[in-house]
């Protein structure tokens, strides 16, 4: 198997992952390494890896998500929530340098390839804008559509577990016959849903779209701003000193 396949596999086994290189590693805890995608198809895009140690699954079950849900039902769970809680501060992290790079925040997506192109569980961390030199073929766009079902979004994997026994296994076979056919299918504006030719102009238009976005979304903060200034600069009565009042003497009787 080519080495480019199985890296993910090498990055999780490394004992000291702070000696991963800066361009590969973002951060790590005990349970989960997160990874910069090499060849990002967003912004923002990180892979979210279970880390392999004493206790987890072992290197075979974390294959892809389909070993993983193959094996000890439980177990499985708990890979995914902790990949659910790593996300979640990936994800505070992305926001963050979102409003320091572009002045606002937009939508991120959690979530799978149901055939991925790569050895070992990895969660996909991306933002929604999927603009990205990067997004150069068909199949890269089908594979993170959030509706056609290539991309499973986390949140959907983990209600399988709350289903019928029935459901959850044969949402968990993840047959590759089910799937792959949707990498071909006809390009189409995730967004607003139009048709489009070919890469070069739905490119184009994903860039359109995203600059838009950005425009009415900094017209809000300037316009909430301008509100928030106007607030300040007018006084509180409450807070200013009521005058002393000068009340009647008492009469005597």
């Amino acid at each position: 198997m080519s080495s480019n396949l199985t890296v993910l596999r090498r990055y999780v086994q490394e004992v000291k992952p702070e000696t991963l290189p800066p361009s590969v590693l973002f951060e790590y805890n005990d349970k989960c390494l997160t990874v910069f995608d090499a060849f990002p198809k967003s912004i923002f895009h990180f892979l979210v890896l279970p880390r392999v140690g004493p206790g987890s699954p072992s290197v075979g079950e974390l294959s892809n998500l389909r070993t993983l849900l193959k094996g000890d039902k439980a177990r499985a769970k708990q890979v995914l929530v902790d990949l659910n809680d790593a996300a979640y501060n990936v994800k505070k992290l992305i926001r963050e340098e979102m409003l320091n790079r572009y002045g606002f925040q937009w939508e991120i997506w959690t979530g799978f390839h149901a055939v991925p192109s790569m050895e070992h569980v990895h969660l996909h961390v991306l933002s929604n804008d999927l603009c990205s030199e990067k997004m150069k073929h068909k199949k890269h766009f089908n594979s993170f559509h959030p509706t056609l079902g290539f991309f499973l979004h986390l949140h959907e994997v983990l209600s399988w577990f709350d289903e019928e026994p029935s459901y959850f296994e044969r949402m968990s076979q993840l047959k590759k016959s089910d799937y792959e056919h949707i990498l071909k299918e006809s390009l189409c504006c995730w967004k607003c849903e139009r048709d489009m030719k070919n890469m070069p102009q739905l490119k184009a238009h994903l860039q359109e779209e995203w600059d838009e976005e950005a425009c009415k979304e900094k017209a809000k903060l300037t316009r909430k701003r301008k509100r928030d200034d106007a607030r300040s600069a007018t006084p509180n009565v409450l807070d200013d000193k009521e005058p002393e009042r000068k009340w009647p003497s008492p009469m005597i009787a």
